[in-house]
């Protein structure tokens, strides 16, 4: 099962509604994915920031002194926005590598959501409504973003496990589907010098990108899932810039996209884009099989 929602906007009037539009497609899909749920915001970056988003399973301790212990090791400003279980730190960009190391030293409890210039991810267990109220999705404002409600199959209901996952600065993926090969593509990863938090296989696709990414634009990366990646899937992919849908060349995941002059809109199904501006008038379609779209800025 699983349901995706993605929106990616190009009318600058819409980015202080984009929580809320997301917030509002979301909804829609939680018989899909009742377990966990997970929004990815994208907003305008600031010169020469960026900024790190962790979990606690104890946030009443674990972010009590956060904020002081960074600006000691770091000597540098940083600003903390907490949200529930997450917290949000802005900080220079050339410490980004530097803090997130450290943290795994102070806490080793504190888990990465998101890194980057613009990217800030939420997740959480329970029903997708609930998750976006504890974070206050509607509220926030951005470019584009992507959501996620999941339906575990092949493994544990846990915050990790949920969806987007991002293993490399202001890159998220979303995933509806199963890889079948995705314990030989992480050894293979793991090789190449990448990392991961769970065996999740969505994990694995999210890592496989990043590590193509070294080398190929996105477009190309997700072109080669096409041939090195085994299973049944619908990738939604975003970057700082960007947005991406490819799905398997069976595509027995259902998905919907739509385009206006305002947005680019993605759905697993219509009904998550009903409620947007303008849809009666959207140019309406199905991605094809094995088929790559994406857009940047």
């Amino acid at each position: 099962m699983c349901g995706i929602v993605g929106l990616f906007l190009k009318d600058p009037g819409l980015e202080p509604h984009l929580g809320a539009l997301l917030t509002d497609m979301l909804i829609p899909m939680s018989d899909r994915g009742p377990d966990s749920a997970g929004i990815a915001i994208y907003g305008r970056p600031t010169a020469g920031r960026a900024k790190l988003t962790l979990q606690s399973p104890d946030p009443a301790n674990d972010f009590k002194t956060l904020q002081a212990d960074l600006h000691l090791i770091l000597g540098a400003e940083i600003t903390c926005q907490i949200k529930d279980t997450h917290i949000v730190i802005d900080l220079p960009h050339d410490l980004l590598t530097k803090a997130r190391a450290k943290i795994a030293t102070l806490n080793p409890a504190l888990k990465v959501m998101s890194a980057g210039e613009s990217i800030e991810i939420f997740k959480e267990t329970g029903l997708p409504k609930d998750v976006a109220a504890r974070f206050q999705i509607a509220q926030m404002s951005g470019t584009h973003g992507i959501g996620h409600t999941r339906m575990a199959t092949e493994s544990a209901v846990t915050t990790m496990g949920a969806h987007p996952f991002s293993t490399g600065p202001d890159q998220c993926l979303v995933h509806n589907g199963s890889l079948s090969n995705h314990n030989a593509v992480r050894r293979d990863l793991i090789r190449a010098g990448m990392s991961f938090e769970t065996e999740n296989d969505t994990e694995v696709a999210a890592a496989y990108l990043t590590h193509r990414m070294q080398t190929e634009t996105l477009g190309e990366a997700m072109q080669s899932t096409l041939t090195d990646l085994d299973g049944f899937f619908t990738f939604v992919v975003g970057t700082r810039n960007g947005f991406g849908v490819v799905r398997d060349p069976i595509a027995c995941k259902p998905a919907v996209m739509a385009e206006t002059a305002q947005y680019i809109a993605f759905g697993t199904e219509y009904r998550a884009l009903v409620g947007l501006p303008g849809i009666e008038d959207a140019r309406i379609w199905e991605p094809e099989p094995a088929t790559v779209y994406f857009w940047n800025r």
